[in-house]
């Protein structure tokens, strides 16, 4: 065969119906354009990356710019994505995160190497039950609550108890203990300002808290996190004992939504507009907001309820409300209008496709 009959039959086997290929092997991108020819799998630009730099177990070639032996192509019509799957993804713990396209680079990065490096999830390999796996303890660096700078804290997890603490003296009782309940994890990699960036909040006196770590290896942070998803689905699972597994796996951690900055005013709309971060969670309903967006705890919160019960939310301002030009949001609830204002008409569409996206979810429970 030739240079460009190859190119062809590997874009065929790309497309082909049945066989997984369309997406990519490890972060499910549509239309991946490299594939692995030692692993017989086809990978997208970005995880082909983290392939290059495990030699012994991966090697990358483009589907369109490399050269690809007859031999190659043999291979690869032998395997494909299911065909890898089958067998490196045979034992994925149900707590385990899988990351998407649109994750951090070290949640990537440690799947692939947990699959084809370490081989965590082949069939030969005992699955540990997430009440032991859901129990950790080491070192985390904790930002301080008042200052900008981060301390070594030891954090203890377990599943069994139900808590999580952490500790801020060698000697002594913890400094926060933390049901399972209600805590949450997820990754914050652009706003911490570190690669392995985790945030991880709970309840307190009513109150949500906010506590921002990481860890020097990507592959000890996303340890804790799948410790924290493990005792979070040990306690959903024990708590929700009839509760079918689709129903309980998206309940297990969450991301927000949508973060940013708006300018909000108050109850009046006539007070002047101020700058703050705003966290939307669609899981809880609510929309949070922070003077800084690594500040502990939010200065307020609005509930998003639903379209039955008058929730809306329109692009512009009130009626009477004049400030600078700039794109505008009101969200209408059934007690006021809460005015923001948006750094640009795609902050502002973003907000109101996230905000609509809430607004039509019923309430449950």
């Amino acid at each position: 065969m030739d240079r460009d009959s190859n190119k062809m039959v590997l874009l065929e086997l790309q497309r082909a119906a049945g066989t997984g290929n369309s997406h990519c092997a490890d972060c499910g991108m549509p239309d991946p354009e490299w594939a692995s020819y030692k692993l017989g799998i086809f990978i997208c630009l970005n995880c082909s990356g983290i392939h290059r730099n495990l030699p012994q177990i991966s090697k990358v070639k483009s589907l369109r710019l490399d050269f690809w032996e007859n031999d190659l192509i043999e291979f690869m019509k032998k395997h494909g994505n299911l065909c890898a799957k089958a067998k490196y993804e045979a034992k994925v713990p149900p707590y385990y995160y899988i990351p998407q396209f649109c994750d951090c680079l070290v949640l990537k990065e440690q799947w692939i190497r947990a699959k084809y490096e370490r081989e965590e999830f082949v069939a030969a390999r005992v699955c540990q039950d997430p009440c032991s796996a859901g129990s950790r303890e080491g070192f985390l660096w904790k930002r301080g609550r008042e200052s900008r700078h981060f301390r070594k804290r030891r954090f203890l997890l377990s599943a069994r108890e139900g808590v999580m603490k952490y500790y801020t003296k060698e000697f002594g009782g913890p400094k926060a203990i933390i049901s399972i309940e209600n805590l949450n994890a997820m990754f914050q990699t652009d706003k911490i300002q570190h690669a392995h960036g985790l945030q991880i909040t709970y309840n307190t006196d009513g109150r949500r808290r906010n506590l921002f770590v990481y860890h020097e290896s990507g592959r000890e942070i996303v340890d804790w996190f799948n410790a924290i998803r493990a005792a979070r689905y040990h306690y959903l699972r024990t708590t929700f004992p009839n509760a079918p597994e689709p129903e309980l796996i998206p309940r297990i951690t969450r991301n927000y939504i949508k973060e940013g900055y708006m300018e909000k005013t108050g109850p009046k709309q006539k007070e002047p507009f101020k700058v703050r971060w705003f966290c939307l969670d669609s899981q809880e309903r609510n929309l949070m907001y922070f003077k800084k967006p690594l500040d502990a705890f939010a200065q307020g919160q609005i509930l998003i309820g639903s379209m039955d019960e008058g929730y809306e939310v329109r692009a512009g301002m009130p009626q009477g409300v004049r400030v600078k030009k700039k794109p505008a949001i009101t969200v209408v609830t059934p007690v006021r209008e809460f005015v923001f204002i948006c750094e640009n008409e795609r902050e502002q569409g973003e907000w109101i496709d996230a905000l609509n996206g809430v607004i039509a979810q019923p309430l449950t429970g």
